[in-house]
């Protein structure tokens, strides 16, 4: 079940109806719902604030729920308190500030989504160039995807010494015009490889910073 269609809400929806999930999408505007009925294997036009309404629905069989309301923030934490109460077991909701976040967190969204400021992070990460992409976790663990320096062409990852020096581990390499394979301490770096680094936020940054 995907709440309130936007941007965000409705790429989320259309993207699980590709991947073959059965999705729900829902909106307040019948304009929004008419643009995806085609798209999605259902869609209404409701007051997700009204309880009646998505008892109506049947909201509550649902074990997933994804709530894309962002700008009008009383509809946001009416909508997600009430997927509370209906104890839907997996809820996603997007917030616009980190102040939203925290109050959809308290209310028990099982996982908040801040685009602008995820995308803002990631961008900044970007910028400087040395990163290809990056991707943050909680607990400030982060993955980067990186060409491979050139202190370790030519050498196996376990006589690299990486993870020892700057506690970063390589968990997958890209050959050219290969696939993504997983990386063993055996394997031998190319020049053109590229890696995918995992490790903390400052030991990835780090690490980066300095090859």
């Amino acid at each position: 079940m995907v709440i309130g269609l936007g941007r965000f809400g409705g790429s989320v929806a259309r993207e699980l109806a590709g991947r073959g999930s059965e999705v729900l999408g829902i909106d307040s505007d019948p304009r929004i719902v008419q643009d995806y009925a085609d798209d999605l294997t259902h869609t209404a036009v409701a007051n997700t604030t009204d309880e009646d309404a998505m008892r109506q629905l049947g909201v509550a069989d649902f074990q997933h729920a994804v709530v894309g309301i962002g700008t009008d923030l009383e509809s946001s934490i009416l909508t997600t308190s009430l997927l509370v109460d209906f104890q839907i077991r997996d809820i996603w909701a997007k917030a616009v500030s980190r102040r939203h976040g925290r109050i959809l967190q308290r209310i028990g969204v099982h996982h908040v989504v801040l685009p602008e400021y995820e995308m803002g992070e990631r961008v900044a990460h970007l910028v400087t160039g040395r990163m290809l992409d990056y991707l943050e976790f909680e607990n400030d663990y982060a993955l980067v995807k990186i060409l491979a320096p050139a202190e370790t062409v030519g050498r196996t990852l376990s006589d690299s010494g990486l993870r020892g020096r700057y506690g970063v581990t390589v968990v997958a390499i890209k050959r050219p015009d290969k696939d993504f394979t997983h990386a063993a301490p055996d394997t031998v770096i190319g020049r053109d490889d590229i890696l995918i680094v995992a490790g903390t936020r400052e030991a990835v940054e780090g690490f980066t910073d300095r090859v």
